[in-house]
This record gives structure tokens, sequence and C-alpha cells, in this order.
């Protein structure tokens, strides 16, 4: 009996498994089937919108598309038609539907209505134009990190696609998702024709070999590129977080100032014009504490986006079930706290891994009573809990006490200098006085009595008598006097709009900065000393002061810049930086000098060896990518709606101003000679300009239209007659720049010499993906100018560097950590000697010596 049970659960299992592949093939059926619908229905409105003498050009296959998709090689495909008799194509659409142009009246409808509107992640939609966000080398292993689960798979082939690609593609809920066997896809090469297939996320993509490659046995897709021999050391940071962190700018006894940015700790030491990198964090560092003993150093980070959780997709059946260890959450990425030695930048203590911490560290303060033998914290949870650590306690250290300190955000807390096992936070609406007593935090809340209540009290000090001094969003200090919770003293109106920062002097006085940009001197009674200073608003609002060295200070400012001198001599900047998000670079093509733009609509020329802002100057609008006329006279900078300007570097004016795309330009690149000027839209289409005057003067001589998304990327060649670009569905399309026409043959194009390598792909680039990469995870790349390295910028906060070319899959490279948020950009100086990268969201720029490893 138990052997009939057997054979017919056996039966059983094999006709479920056999109705599992059917129903999987009727799905994959399904696909093409809307492929097919989407391709025919935007084929008819073209049709019906194009003139009479263009419908024969234009008209339908007399097959079905499906089976003339088996046929040629090739899917139908979904991308936008110009009707206007430019060349099909063969592409293979993503299941995320990149943002479209808007229908012009009277036309018929377009096919975004027929696709899923889930937005491209990488690419961001248009901002307001108005102003708003480990390893002391910095070198993580040898080679990229390659085991990466991004969000979606890759959407489209170049020029030549191969129609089985809907065979990896499940469905559900009208969006297209990734089946599991689709990861499983290796890329191949046929020495016959030189074609290289290459997969992103299953989806494949034809690349075509040098006509040195074909029919040779040289090229060996299995076996990857050798990591380059040089390698990057961090050589300066740009910026400071000052917009949205506090009490983060202190000196420490060797002179050097410390401070944050990213996912990186500087200390900058300004008379030698010296910077030390502590590289440990693996995302935004976002508090500071600095030991009684003013060597050792405690940072707290936020929660990491790891590589496993960047972005969300669109779950598949088996990954609505429990994920395998290798998808879980690092650990390392969870928000913790790195305690280390600020002269060798050797890291002591890594407090906090294991679900301790609530979304980030927020608040960190060491003990002085005890010499620093405690440290306290606080996080950004929903209770914003406070705990207690014996730091030195263990290899992890040991938590004392916590307990949840408020419902609302906690923005500064301190240990008292006077009063034992007494700690002071406060935040928005409250002031608490902690008590540490028998295992316990005991809270007492701050009493205003006859003052009213301010909304936020926003900084925290210490008098020399032990009092407390508060600073609040009202623009009042208050005083608290010694060992109680109630105002013993109370200076309203002490500036216009709030309190941001409290410092005490080593002369005993008091200095106080806020909103309104002053920074002001008081006594010790709290009454004014005479003497103020008012930033100049370029700067913006005062966040932070600390003692600098004799009678300077040091002011950190809203506007991610930091400021020292003194009341006497005035203040001056030694550190700038954007304060929004980042994606314009370029690098000058003669000097060591680089450009960079964001969307606080600031333009900014660097000089990489002083370090220094050379000039800046605001735009009219945000802005998001930049370039250098090859004369390097004049910059063309493009904003966050259709305008361009070219901005004449010695003056610093505007010479000329277009808006001929409907949406944003992508990306903008002059031909070698710079006698033209392609722009590659958010609507789809490329822009051709003719150059006159060193960049100065412009004529429009076309537009290349049969793009089906937004461009993203595009290149010149070196005699000036082709553009290759690439879009935000993963297509690779080719141009003739005197008839701005696609050039449908791809394999014509396998000899062409580039002048740059701006596209992320393409056969000489393929290489620089890692295994899973969906085509969004690399937002930049750059060749250098000698052609022997392709730096990459990823979305997981690494740039990374290998040999170029780097046409073998999975090539060996090195990678680098400092940015907290996706690369937006690298770019190598004009000599090569140096790589400057951009940051996303963390508006960092780093700047990056390419050295030769002593091991090779």
């Amino acid at each position: 009996m138990d052997g009939v049970i057997g054979h017919e659960n056996e039966e059983l299992r094999d006709r479920v498994s056999s109705l599992e592949k059917k129903v999987q093939q009727q799905d994959d059926e399904i696909v093409c089937l809307k492929s097919a619908l989407s391709d025919a229905i935007r084929r008819l409105a073209a049709l019906e919108s194009a003139p009479n003498s263009a419908r024969a050009a234009n008209a339908l296959p007399s097959r079905p598309a499906i089976k003339m998709a088996a046929r040629t090689g090739t899917t139908p495909s979904t991308g936008k038609d110009s009707g206007q008799g430019s060349s099909p194509r063969g592409s293979v659409s993503n299941h995320q539907t990149p943002r479209q142009p808007s229908p012009s009246p009277g036309k018929g409808p377009t096919r975004s209505a027929f696709q899923s509107p889930a937005p491209m992640k990488k690419w961001p939609s248009t901002p307001s134009t108005t102003s708003g966000e480990g390893q002391a080398t910095g070198t993580v292993g040898g080679s990229v990190d390659e085991n990466r689960f991004p969000s979606t798979p890759s959407g489209r082939s170049n020029s030549v696609a191969d129609g089985g690609a809907q065979k990896d593609l499940g469905v559900a809920d009208g969006v297209l998702f990734e089946t599991p066997y689709a990861r499983l896809k290796e890329p191949t090469f046929n020495p016959a024709d030189g074609c290289l297939k290459f997969y992103l996320r299953g989806r494949p993509l034809n690349f075509f070999a040098p006509t040195s490659l074909v029919g040779s046995s040289d090229y060996q897709v299995n076996q990857p590129n050798e990591a380059p021999k040089e390698k990057l050391a961090l050589d300066w940071v740009y910026g400071y977080r000052g917009r949205d962190a506090r009490s983060n700018i202190y000196l420490l006894p060797t002179g050097e100032v410390v401070y944050f940015i990213a996912a990186v700790v500087v200390l900058y030491n300004v008379e030698e014009q010296m910077q030390r990198h502590y590289i440990g964090h693996t995302d935004d560092v976002k508090s500071i504490a600095i030991h009684p003993d003013k060597v050792t150093v405690a940072t707290g980070q936020v929660a990491g986006h790891d590589k496993l959780e960047g972005r969300p997709r669109k779950k598949s059946f088996e990954e609505t079930q429990e994920p395998p260890p290798s998808r879980k959450k690092d650990k390392k990425f969870q928000p913790h706290i790195r305690i280390w030695n600020s002269i060798s930048l050797v890291t002591l203590k890594v407090i906090g891994i294991g679900d301790f911490f609530d979304r980030a560290v927020s608040c960190l303060a060491f003990s002085k009573m005890d010499g620093g033998a405690q440290l306290v914290a606080v996080d950004e949870g929903n209770e914003h809990v406070i705990s207690v650590w014996d730091w030195q306690k263990g290899e992890k250290g040991q938590r004392i006490v916590e307990t949840k300190s408020s419902t609302e955000p906690v923005l500064a807390v301190e240990y008292h200098p006077c009063e034992p096992h007494t700690i002071v936070s406060c935040g928005k609406g409250q002031i608490c006085f902690w008590k540490i007593e028998e295992g316990s935090l005991s809270r007492k809340l701050g009493v205003f009595e006859k003052y009213e209540k301010p909304k936020y009290m926003t900084c925290l000090a210490f008098a020399e008598n032990g009092d407390v001094i508060s600073g609040d969003s009202s623009g009042n200090l208050f005083i608290w006097g010694r060992g109680t919770n109630k105002v013993s003293q109370a200076v309203t109106g002490a500036h216009e709009g709030g309190v941001f920062s409290i410092c005490m002097l080593k002369d005993g006085s008091i200095v106080t900065g806020g909103k309104d940009r002053k920074v002001i001197r008081w006594d010790a009674t709290y009454k004014k000393a005479g003497q103020e200073y008012e930033i100049p608003d370029a700067y913006g609002p005062v966040r932070m002061l600390s003692q600098g060295k004799g009678n300077m200070i040091l002011v950190g400012t809203t506007k991610n810049s930091i400021l020292h001198g003194s009341f006497d001599l005035g203040f001056s900047p030694i550190v700038q930086g954007h304060t929004d998000e980042l994606w314009g670079l370029a690098t000058h093509p003669q000097q060591n000098q680089f450009l960079t733009c964001g969307y606080d609509k600031m333009l900014y020329l660097w000089d990489t060896l002083t370090h220094g802002v050379i000039w800046s100057k605001e735009m009219p609008e945000g802005c998001h990518c930049v370039t250098f006329h090859p004369e390097g006279e004049v910059a063309l900078v493009t904003s966050c709606s259709s305008r361009w300007f070219a901005v004449e570097l010695s003056s610093r004016d505007v010479v000329h101003s277009n808006a001929d795309a409907s949406e944003r330009i992508e990306i903008a690149e002059f031909s070698l000679d710079g006698n033209m000027l392609a722009c590659g839209s958010r609507d789809n289409n490329i822009y051709i300009y003719s150059v006159a005057e060193g960049g100065r003067k412009f004529s429009k001589i076309g537009k290349c239209t049969g793009h089906s998304s937004f461009v993203t990327h595009l290149d010149w060649s070196r005699d000036g007659q082709f553009v290759q670009s690439n879009s935000g569905d993963y297509e690779l399309l080719y141009w003739t720049v005197a008839t701005c026409r696609q050039v449908t043959t791809a394999s014509s194009m396998r000899d062409v010499e580039w002048a740059t390598q701006n596209c992320t792909l393409g056969f000489s680039v393929c290489g620089i993906w890692p295994e899973g990469a969906d085509g969004t995870d690399v937002n930049a790349c750059c060749r250098s100018n000698s052609e022997h390295l392709v730096a990459s910028a990823d979305d997981f906060g690494k740039v990374n560097l290998f040999a170029y070319p780097c046409s073998r899959p999975k090539s060996a490279g090195h990678s680098y950590i400092g940015h907290s948020s996706h690369v937006t950009n690298v770019r190598f100086i004009y000599n090569d000697g140096r790589l400057i990268s951009t940051g996303g969201k963390d508006s960092s720029i780093l700047q990056w010596q390419v050295v030769e490893s002593s091991g090779y």
C-alpha cells in the first residue's frame, strides 16, 4: 500500500511540475502578446498622426509582430516612434517605464498609456528649481563587489536584440518581473561575427567587437580582465554637512579641524593645507563626539542602504518566501557607533551592531567627570531611545542602561561636566535632565514657569559655574541653575530667529550663532560684550560654533561651509560645498580645475592643487549637467528645466541660452574639435548644434529621434561624424551627425574610435558591470585620457577602477568607499593624475589620486 501511495504521489508531483511549466510558458506568451499589442497601438497612433505621404513608409508589417521578432531575432520595439521616417529599432523594453514626454495637442495617444507607470529610480525627476540635503586608505579589497541584488531587471538591448529575452520574464499586476532562472544567463561570444551577447538581469544586449577580434581566439568571454596596477587614494574631500547636522566641528590638539560629510570624517590642518580621512563608516555619518583626552573620537552613522536593499523591486512568488541568508540584511549597514583614534585612524570599538539603534545615531557625548568612561547616544527611531554605554568594556562595549526619550526629535545631548551621572538633552518642545541611578535613567523635564515654552530647544552649553545654557527656536537663551530643572535667568531676543549654537570660549566668554547669521559675544553675566559679526548671506545661517586656535573661532553654516576668524579680523571660508543633490561634473581640458553644479543653483570652479574655490556663481535655476568647451574658455550648464546656458569662465557671464528641448537636458558633450554640440534630453531626443566663437555661438542643425526613453549618456567619435548614446531603458544607439539619423546596422560601428567613453553600455565597458546588475546600478563611467583606465560610479556609494578596455564580463577592479549616497559622476583630470567623483544626495565631492601599486 505504501508503495502505491508513493507512486501516486510521484505522479502527482510530476503533473504539478508539468502544469507549472505550462503556466510559465503561457505567462511568457502573454508578455510577448502585450509587447506586440503595445507596438501595434503605437504604430497605429503614429500612422494616424503622420501625413499621408509618410504612411506608406511607416505601415505595419504584413506578418504579426511576434512572428517577425522570431524570424529576425528581434522583439518589437515598444518605444516612441518619431513618425518621421526614422529607422525602426529592435529593442526590448524594460518593465519599468521611464517618464515619457507629454503628448502634443492634436496627436494620438502615446504608448505610455499602455505601460506600467512605475518610475525609473536611478534618474530622478526634475526637482524644484528653488534651493533646499574602515580603511584608512579608502581601499576595499582588490575586486569590485559583485554580489548585488538590484531593484529592477535591465531594459534594453542595443540596436539588435534577442527575441528570446521574453522567456526570462514573468508578469504580475501588469508589471514585468524577473524569474529566478533569469539570473543564470551567462554572456556568450560568437567569434564568427564578433558579437558579444551580454545579459543584464537576464536581458540580452548585443555588443560588437572590433574587427581585429572577429574570428580570433584572443578574446575569451570567460576570462575576466585583471585589475589594473593603478589604484586610487583619497586625496581631498570637498564639503561639510551643516545643512541638517549639529555639533560637528571641533579642533584637535594636532591642530586639525575634525568634521564630516557623507561617509568620511575629515581631519583638516588649515595651516598646512593637509587632510587626513577616517573611512570606516558604511553610510552617512550623522554625529560626532570628542573624548576628554582629545584623541579618541566617536562617530555615529545612519542605517545603510546596502546592496541588498538599495531599492524596492517587484517580487516574484519565490521572493515572497523567507529569504536565504545571503539576502538578509548585512549587519555592518545597521546604524552604529565607531570609536577610533584620531592620530592613527585605527578603529578601537564598534558599538551597536545588532539592532541596538533605529534609523540613525543622531546625538553622541562622552562623560566628563569620570574621564570619558561612558558614552551616551540617542537614535532617530520613533521613540528616540537614549542609551548609556561603557564603551571600553568588552570587544563591542556594554550597554549600561537605555530608555525611551521622547516621541519628538532630540537635537542635542551632553554629559554635565560638574554633576556626576547627569545628562542633559533637548529637542522639540523639551529640555530633559537625566540621572543615572541604580541601573536606570530618571528624567526631569525643564520647567519654564513664567516664560513661554519654545517650540524647539536647539542647542546646549555649560557655563564655568555649572549652569546649563540652552538656545531655542525663538532666539532666546535660558540659563538653568546648577542642579535644578528651572530657569534661573533668561535672555530673550538674543537672536532674530533661532539660536543654533552656543560655545564657551577659553577666556570665559560665550559666543552664540543663529538663523540671523550673526555671531554674538556675551560676557559671564550673559550681557552682550559689544562684539558681533554677521556672516555673509552666501554662506548661510550659523549652524555650529567651536573654539579654534588662539582667539580664533570656527563657524559651520547651514549652507555647508566652514569659516574661521575672529571678531577683529573677520571670518573667511576654509571649506565650501554644495547644499543639494549633485550631478554635474566636468574637468578642464588643459588645467587642474573642474566644475560642479547642483540642484542648489550653484556653479563652482575648483582647483585640484589648492583645493579651493576659484569662483562660484548662482545660476537662475537648479543645474543638472556641465561640460567644458575643448578650448576651456566656455562651459555649458544644463538646468533642471529644458534650458541650458553657455557661461564664459573669465567673466562668469551667460553668453548664450537655449530651450529647444521640451524636457531637461540629461547630458551634453562637445565634439573633439569643439565645432559641434550634442544635448541628450529627457524628451528622448538628441539635439545637434554647430558651435562657433569658442563656444559662444550656437546654431541648431537637427534632432536625433529614435530613443524610446530619455537619453542618459553620449559620446562623439573622434572625427565628429557619429554619436553613440544610451537611454533610460538601456539602449545603445548610433547616429550619423550630418543627417541626424540612426545607424541601424550596429555592426558597422564596431571600428569607430570614440573621443570619450561616457556611455556605460558598450563592448569596451561591459566588464564594469557586476554580476547580477541591472541597468541602473552604474550611473556613470569615464575613460582616462591615456585610454588605460576606466572609472565607474555606482548606485551603492562606490567608485570603481578598471583596466581599459574592460571588454570581458565580470572583470576585476578596485572598489573604494567614501560616498554615502549613489555616486553620480566620475571624471579624470586632464593629465590622469587625479579622479573626481560626486555624490548625489550627500552633496560631496571626493578627489582621488591615481597611484601605482607596488604589489604589481
